[in-house]
């Protein structure tokens, strides 16, 4: 497949590519000019039918005297990356956008012209995204110029917003505090009567530095900043973080007891997120028994989760080259009955629920998103595969054991809160069996970790796991004396808060928080 794809690029984008090269197995990148980047990148996307799972910028004027401009495709079913580059000598110089054409990458365009300071012709909305209107325009924090402990000067413009014109349209500002215990987001729903015509989330209100903090960070150090991008994803973004150091230290098989306990613990993850998730559900439509039910399962998971590490949150349970230490051995006698009581208690309140005609009328045909759309904005995780969509990293990207055990992906086709909702309680049972073949199948003997003690520099990996949310990407570029030069994190949040807005359309505002909550996204992974 990637042999035919390669030929046919050559032969119809021989006079534009610069060069072609492939690196830790499964990812190539093809480097052209800037005036056939647009046309390569709209190949890729349609003629091999490749999801764009990421763009980025990188500042290498110290390497190649430019910004470099990543274009990332995944060719899932081959388990494939192919990854479009090009390079411009300064920022004055335009790219062509290719939102209109690939709307995924809209967002990605306008990060990018936010922190880089490249600005994509032809891109349909330019406005401030990561930055509100008190921010410089002209300031650019992931250029290498740019101290992080620098205080820019506070500019206080009006924050602008999609208008709806039109008689009897008005609009309705939440947040960005709400109530509860939750972080902060604008959202400004336009709505005609009671139906909600457009809806415009304005995040990034919690946004930290991450990639800006982690330059030139030995890549040790980093990997604490990894696990602190969002706190109910610390283990699949640390995971994530480690593959990418692994691969540009050529380590592409951590020892075999480290892998089967990065399994184990990316699956307690998904469970204390799901299980969390259904209870948010139940409580946004007032059904409190269900909610206290799933709210103490949540919590058996996590207390589990501390008696295993020492951690809630599975912190500090990764290190690049496999597990810090032996979590699973000797426990095995807890894990195994923890999943049998879980399993028992789990099925039991799912049969209550759903024998519940009060509650899934309220749940069924609520915030739809149609196949179309999720595949259109590269929706991820169940929020997709509820909507039809056929990926999991687990299965097009395999990483820890999981292509030593059986398991199966939920689908559901109808892409509403129902159908987001059963995805989720299909995969806690897949994960209670993931868990359990897992322990069973776990070596008795065995390293736990291949320590990594350099890294070459300029070199550069992908990291990519299936958190709770979905698919997250993370890619690595390391610098001198092991230090990190770039580090680029996409989660999942980022490719669904887009699929969220549209899923609010014709609903009502009452519905909101219920939509909100079946896809349950992080402010904080978003926002880094």
């Amino acid at each position: 497949m990637m042999l035919k794809l390669m030929d046919s690029i050559k032969e119809g984008f021989c006079k534009d590519i610069i060069k072609t090269y492939t690196v830790n197995k499964n990812e190539t990148y093809i480097e052209v000019s800037n005036e056939a980047v647009k046309r390569l990148c709209m190949f890729i996307y349609k003629n091999i039918e490749c999801s764009l799972i990421n763009l980025f910028a990188n500042d290498e004027r110290e390497v190649n005297d430019g910004f470099s401009v990543y274009y990332s495709f995944a060719a899932k079913k081959e388990g494939e990356l192919i990854t479009v580059k090009t390079t411009i000598s300064d920022t004055s110089v335009i790219i062509p956008s290719v939102t209109l054409e690939i709307p995924a990458a809209n967002l990605y365009e306008r990060e990018i012209r936010d922190m880089m300071g490249i600005v994509f012709e032809g891109h349909p909305d330019m406005r401030e995204f990561v930055f509100h209107e008190n921010w410089p325009w002209d300031l650019h924090p992931l250029q290498k110029d740019f101290s992080a402990s620098r205080k820019p000067p506070f500019e206080n413009r009006r924050q602008d917003f999609v208008r709806i014109e039109g008689s009897g349209v008005f609009e309705i500002p939440v947040g960005p505090v709400h109530a509860g215990i939750i972080e902060p987001g604008h959202f400004r729903f336009s709505v005609a009567g009671e139906p909600v015509i457009n809806l415009e989330a304005k995040l990034f209100y919690v946004h930290k530095g991450i990639e800006k903090l982690c330059e030139e960070k030995h890549f040790e150090k980093v990997f604490f900043m990894s696990e602190r991008i969002s706190g109910d994803e610390s283990f699949s973004n640390s995971l994530a973080y480690c593959q990418a150091i692994e691969r540009i230290a050529g380590i592409y098989d951590v020892p075999e007891r480290a892998a089967y306990a990065r399994t184990i613990f990316c699956e307690l993850e998904r469970l204390y997120n799901h299980i969390g998730d259904i209870a948010g559900i139940c409580l946004d439509v007032a059904y409190i028994f269900a909610n206290g039910q799933f709210a103490m399962m949540r919590r058996w998971c996590q207390m589990l989760n501390e008696e295993l590490t020492g951690s809630r949150f599975l912190r500090s349970v990764n290190f690049p080259g496999g597990v810090r230490r032996e979590f699973i051995k000797d426990k095995e006698k807890i894990v195994l009955p923890a999943m049998d009581r879980l399993e028992k208690e789990f099925s039991e309140t799912v049969d209550i629920i759903k024998s519940n005609a009060m509650f899934i009328d309220r749940v069924e045909n609520t915030g739809v998103v149609s196949h179309t759309l999720a595949v259109e904005l590269n929706s991820v995780g169940p929020a997709a595969r509820a909507a039809g969509v056929h990926d999991d990293a687990r299965v097009n990207f395999p990483y820890a054991a999981y292509d030593k055990i059986k398991f199966e992906v939920p689908n559901h086709n109808n892409g509403d809160v129902n159908c987001r909702m059963n995805t989720k309680i299909e995969e806690v049972a897949q994960s209670i069996s993931i868990i359990r073949q897992a322990v069973e199948l776990m070596p008795s003997s065995g390293g736990i970790i291949e320590p990594v003690e350099s890294l070459e520099p300029y070199k550069h990996a992908f990291g990519i796991t299936e958190a709770p949310r979905g698919e997250n990407c993370h890619w690595v570029m390391s610098g001198e004396n092991n230090k990190i030069f770039r580090y680029k994190v996409r989660t999942p949040s980022f490719c669904n808060w887009p699929v969220l807005c549209h899923a609010v359309k014709g609903n009502i505002i009452p519905d909101f928080p219920l939509i909100n909550k079946s896809f349950n996204l992080s402010y904080s992974g978003n926002d880094l």
